[in-house]
């Protein structure tokens, strides 16, 4: 299977019936913390609720946006 993430084509092994490829086992995949990222899935915001039930399919383009904390405030 081959998504766009940010612009870069990345190829993931087909999910095999009946598992499918989610929106959620892709974050987990890339060891990222769901809590720590937003994702806007073929142009629409993919609520985090709902990646576990949001199957990708082929050719699917992601944005995926990785909060970084830190900074100094006076």
């Amino acid at each position: 299977m081959k998504l766009h993430i940010n612009g870069e084509e990345r190829c993931f092994p087909d999910p095999v019936p009946p598992d499918p490829f989610t929106l959620a086992a892709l974050i987990e995949s890339l060891n990222m913390k769901s809590d720590r990222v937003a994702v806007e899935l073929n142009l629409d915001i993919a609520p985090r609720d709902r990646w576990p039930d949001t199957v990708l399919k082929d050719g699917d383009r992601l944005e995926i946006v990785h909060f970084v904390g830190g900074g100094y405030f006076s």
